[in-house]
């Protein structure tokens, strides 16, 4: 891998095929996704492949997006339209397929211009068309529909039933594409409302895991294109699901009930299979099932109360700077869609392999089945034993639990509970699941003083003056809920008067201090009034009587946008021991530490949520250049070998730099975890 340096002029993007410079424009971000695809899913090489062809029809000139020849074809050949044997069309997501010049009847007429072209394809990144022209039985072409476009090695879903070895992984933003395709079918077939679409889709995601589970049965997560385009081939796909549906339930009592059932049409259950039945869920990258996933969460089931979720850049970073391991309870005290929790884990489980390729001699694609069988237990285990998430808003709860099921496979701690209600009014049935998992007396949570269970607190509080905590019950569980007086000597001393309301994200603090154990430790997400407002300076006077300030990290005014344009920071704290607080207070000074800060200037995206990418000191963009190696089949089923070389954007977040920065000065420190 090696870095160069290009000058690209402003609001242009270079091509991913032939490398030219085109507009950047959101038609251009659907092509240039597809053709990833095409090279990286669908092992086309790229000499195959043209950008913005130009082709003859009747007396005038047209370009087709994307065109495919066969191999091994010269370059004179590819001059001739008559040899294309793949078209693809790609638009922008407000383009619809039935729009007049620019939907699928411009995909037929390229077809039909060029004579031995066999497949199309139109996509505007949320719905996708594939046809094929074949010859029926009276010797006529027709053109029908087809779950998707052939691989390079000629394999098609053509009356075949998908083979677990041939299952692909998901690539950069073609799962994003692949489950916004999916709730849009949902929306066109069926007419629910946003949440209610959002469920009925995960029903499926959840068949589709649970198939690539039966390792050692057929799979039954599939459609034939005869099936798709046929009533009675949709009801068998349907009853297929269906099927898979029931031993779901079985195997997830916790997140659906036995009455559920899938509330879709056949012809929808049958769409969304065809979309996504050559994926493998389970060996695709978390961050991109996480992108993919968190995305559709927040934009289906977002609330009122503030939930602003946190960019997977920056919980990677934050995860990486706590560092939660293999023994370490973990909790996210608002839990959202469960991305810290997914993150969190995945670290946990980097460190598994870790341990396991260590001990056995051998990395994890050596495994035997009997290593493998260990590491899947470990992870189940503590996935079961040491992850927890609390959250208010049911939906999310559920969505964090399923966000568990696909990553990691473990859901049990996952409760709905509003965690600033004094403990005595926690639903019993939570306290008593809890109380079972941390493996403590039952009814031995009764206050906020005997809650301290976790070791490690990573989260992103609900945070804004709209929702402010006016309940005397709740507030007179915190210190900083009441009213302070600062006296002569500088110090603040607090009153036995409560406050008439206070911020939610003020009584997080002190609450996710209460459940952390002695000697455990935090990362919050909070805004920076904490931190830096006058009025609030009784706050950080009690947060440094309770905890050691670790690290304090000011994240780029951009970080939540474009929904929120808060300036937060990141807080990183370990809480003090009894002895430690009596200590000072005997010696009536605090313990002098060091406190590592830093600035985040560039988060990556600006406040539209736009890629920002990385550019040299003369404003010319930093690409970088990778070396692949592509395995593929030929004609004959043998295996074979091709580099592809790739030219990638560095995106400009400074946020991959943090933690090992962190970790250098914590090795300095003196400090072990």
């Amino acid at each position: 891998m090696s870095n160069l340096v290009i000058s690209i002029p402003e609001g242009k993007i270079k091509d991913y095929i032939d490398g030219t410079f085109r507009n950047d424009t959101p038609e251009e971000y659907v092509r240039q996704t597809v053709e990833k695809r095409l090279v990286n899913e669908h092992k086309y090489s790229k000499d195959r492949i043209k950008v913005e062809y130009t082709m003859q029809m009747g007396s005038g000139k047209k370009r087709a997006d994307i065109v495919i020849f066969p191999n091994s074809l010269s370059p004179e050949e590819q001059n001739d339209q008559h040899n294309i044997s793949i078209i693809i069309e790609c638009k922008k997501e407000d383009v619809k397929p039935d729009d007049k010049d620019n939907g699928l009847e411009q995909l037929k007429s390229y077809m039909a211009a060029c004579v031995n072209c066999e497949w199309g394809m139109w996509t505007n990144g949320l719905h996708k068309t594939v046809y094929r022209r074949v010859i029926d039985e009276s010797k006529k072409p027709q053109i029908v529909e087809f779950n998707d476009i052939p691989s390079a090695d000629g394999v098609s879903d053509e009356n075949e039933r998908p083979v677990r070895g041939n299952l692909i992984k998901a690539y950069e933003d073609n799962l994003l594409f692949t489950f916004k395709t999916c709730h849009n079918i949902i929306y066109a077939n069926e007419g629910f409302q946003k949440q209610e679409a959002f469920f009925e889709f995960l029903k499926i995601i959840f068949c589709k895991i649970h198939d690539e589970r039966e390792l050692f049965n057929p799979i039954e997560f599939y459609v034939t294109s005869r099936e798709r385009n046929y009533r009675d081939g949709q009801i068998s796909v349907n009853k297929r699901i269906n099927n898979i549906f029931s031993q779901v339930k079985k195997k997830h009592s916790q997140i659906f009930a036995a009455n559920d059932e899938i509330q879709l049409k056949s012809i929808t259950v049958t769409y969304l299979v065809a979309e996504l039945q050559k994926y493998s869920l389970l060996t695709t990258d978390i961050d991109i099932k996480g992108k993919a996933y968190e995305e559709l969460v927040g934009a289906n089931l977002r609330g009122d109360r503030g939930e602003f979720f946190t960019p997977r850049n920056v919980m990677h970073m934050v995860v990486d700077m706590i560092n939660p391991q293999m023994n370490e309870k973990v909790l996210d005290s608002s839990c959202g869609t469960g991305g810290f929790l997914v993150v969190a884990m995945k670290k946990v489980i980097d460190l598994i392999v870790e341990k396991l390729e260590t001990s056995h001699g051998k990395l994890k694609d050596e495994w035997n089945t009997d290593i493998y069988a260990i590491y899947q237990k470990t992870i189940s285990d503590i996935a079961r034993e040491n992850f927890y998430g609390f959250d208010i808003n049911p939906s999310l709860v559920k969505a964090t639990k399923m966000n568990m099921v696909m990553n990691n496979d473990g859901s049990g701690n996952i409760l709905k509970l509003n965690s600033l209600l004094p403990p005595h009014e926690w639903e019993e049935d939570v306290k008593k699941q809890l109380c079972e998992s941390l493996k403590i007396k039952q009814g031995s949570i009764t206050n906020h003083n005997n809650i301290n269970q976790f070791d490690v607190i990573v989260t992103n509080p609900p945070f804004g003056s709209k929702i402010p905590i006016q309940d005397h019950s709740i507030l007179e569980q915190f210190e900083i809920a009441y009213i302070w007086q600062k006296d002569k000597k500088g110090s603040w001393n607090k009153t036995d008067r409560l406050q008439s309301s206070v911020s939610p994200e003020q009584l997080f603090i002190e609450r996710i201090i209460q459940l952390l154990k002695p000697g455990g430790r935090a990362a919050i997400v909070l805004p920076d009034s904490i931190l830096g407002a006058p009025g609030l300076e009784y706050i950080r006077f009690w947060l440094i009587k309770n905890v050691k300030l670790i690290a304090s990290i000011d994240l780029h005014a951009d970080t939540f946008q474009p929904r929120n344009g808060t300036q937060t920071s990141v807080l990183i704290i370990q809480k003090k021991t009894p002895e430690e607080i009596r200590e000072e207070e005997v010696n009536g000074c605090m313990a002098d530490y060091n406190i590592f800060m830093t600035m985040v200037d560039h988060i990556g995206h600006d406040k539209r949520g736009t890629k920002i990418y990385k550019r040299d000191e003369d404003g010319n963009l930093v690409i970088v250049e990778q070396e692949n190696l592509v395995k593929e089949r030929d004609r004959d089923g043998n295996m074979t070998y091709r580099k592809e070389i790739s030219q990638e954007r560095i995106v400009n977040d400074q946020t991959v730099h943090v933690a090992e920065i962190f970790a250098e000065w914590k090795r300095q420190e003196g400090i072990s975890w």
